[in-house]
């Protein structure tokens, strides 16, 4: 192994952990289910009464369980008691390693519903430490403010974003006061924590019904900014500068029927509704973390050690291959330059393929927030051919039917089966759409 990719993997390692136990933290600061922003808007007009005795018909918990940690309980949700309820806790992925929560909580006619998103992240950078974005980031390249992201939100999931809602300015410097300090805490990282919660109402419409709801998102980014390393040692190369950049946005969508919309938004306005994580299940996390992370350095500097010992014997034969190099660059400059020329003249072509190629992974993305939902559910959405109604129904069967009224649904694996003339009402067959109602 060269020196240049002992001074990469070593770095590589310093980045991961650092940005390991900086996301733990982070994981504490963002409440689970979009920064719990209804609670946190009902408690600035004063003090509430519990979930349990201001909520009509009282509530119940939920809980959500770890399988990688023995299935221990992770996260508690708490929701009217009539209402249904599916959820499960997911592993992180590449572009955030955190674990992260879905659910969907829905009314028992179906039509109300809060649903927890899956963690939508994405990161930028510059310098040998910068990550790519990857399939599960989104194709973002810069610090969004929360209501710029709720708008770009808003787009992808295909609703029309009608109004702001301001956020009382004494939530917003409690939440951007915990993300100092743990400027404070990280100080060594040259770290820098932004957090901030937003809210804003959108609009739309499911079948005849027109549907009036509230994104609400706390948002919370970081940066680290890597000074780099000197050589210390001959033929042994430093590390560049790089400032890296992530942001995790944790959103919460409350939507009803325009004319039960505050009945169900004052519901979910009472303090100690919807969920949030357990002591236990995040110190046990933190402690697998501390673990793996010391497995990690201990491994990585047994093989730097070892790896030292020939780095005398290549430093020498490092220098006479600079030589040789050195001869190369100057033969090969002339080539360059008429690559240079190439390129210059085929760079706006290949600008406008990327912009094309862009707008399509676009398109891609804008049905992907509720497939990924209901499949992480198993569930799926179907659509009335003559009203235009969405529905969420189990994935387990193949031939859906919702009667006259839109809230009734018998399902079957049969495809000859008809409920029309067998069960009261009409019925109509539903088809089978992406979680948006797209085709």
């Amino acid at each position: 192994m060269s020196a240049k990719m002992i001074a990469k993997l070593t770095a590589k390692m310093i980045a991961t952990l650092n940005a390991t136990q900086l996301s733990t933290m982070l994981l504490a600061l963002m409440l689970l289910g979009g920064g719990g922003l209804v609670q946190a808007l009902a408690a600035s007009n004063g003090p509430g009464k519990s979930a349990s005795a201001a909520t009509p018909g009282g509530t119940r918990k939920e809980v959500l369980k770890d399988p990688s940690l023995n299935n221990m309980d992770a996260a508690e949700v708490t929701i009217p008691a009539k209402w249904h309820f599916q959820g499960k806790l997911l592993p992180g992925g590449s572009c955030d390693t955190m674990p992260y929560v879905v659910f969907r909580t829905s009314s028992p006619d179906g039509l109300s519903f809060v649903e927890r998103l899956p963690a939508l992240n994405w990161r930028w950078g510059t310098g040998p430490m910068a990550a790519k974005n990857t399939d599960d980031c989104l194709p973002l390249q810069k610090a969004m403010s929360g209501q710029e992201f709720l708008k770009y939100l808003a787009t992808i999931l295909k609703v029309e974003y009608v109004a702001d809602v301001p956020v009382p300015a004494d939530i917003n410097a409690e939440v951007k006061k915990q993300a100092q300090s743990y400027d404070a805490t990280y100080s060594m990282m040259s770290s820098k924590n932004y957090s901030e919660r937003a809210a804003a109402i959108i609009r739309y419409k499911n079948g005849t019904f027109v549907m009036k709801g509230l994104l609400s998102t706390q948002l919370d980014c970081h940066e680290l900014d890597w000074n780099g390393a000197k050589s210390t040692f001959p033929g042994r190369p430093g590390t560049a500068p790089s400032v890296t950049h992530k942001c995790t946005a944790g959103v919460r969508y409350l939507a009803a029927p325009e004319a039960q919309y505050e009945a169900v938004k004052k519901m979910w306005d009472v303090k100690g509704m919807g969920g949030k994580w357990l002591d236990a299940w995040t110190q046990a996390l933190q402690q697998r973390q501390k673990e793996q992370g010391d497995a990690m350095l201990a491994q990585q500097r047994q093989m730097i050690g070892q790896q030292n010992k020939m780095l005398a014997q290549q430093a020498q034969q490092q220098n006479a291959q600079m030589q040789a190099r050195h001869q190369q660059f100057e033969q090969g400059q002339a080539m360059r330059q008429h690559m240079h020329e190439e390129f210059m003249s085929t760079m706006q072509r290949g600008t406008n393929m990327s912009m094309n190629r862009t707008q399509q992974n676009m398109n891609a993305r804008s049905t992907a927030t509720s497939d990924w939902v209901d499949y992480a559910l198993d569930r799926q959405t179907v659509k009335d051919p003559n009203t235009g109604q969405v529905s969420k129904v189990s994935s387990s069967y193949s031939n859906t039917w919702i009667d006259s009224t839109g809230k009734v649904s018998y399902q079957t694996k049969d495809v000859n089966a008809n409920p029309n003339g067998v069960l009261p009402g009409n019925w109509t067959r539903q088809a089978t759409v992406h979680g948006d109602g797209t085709q």
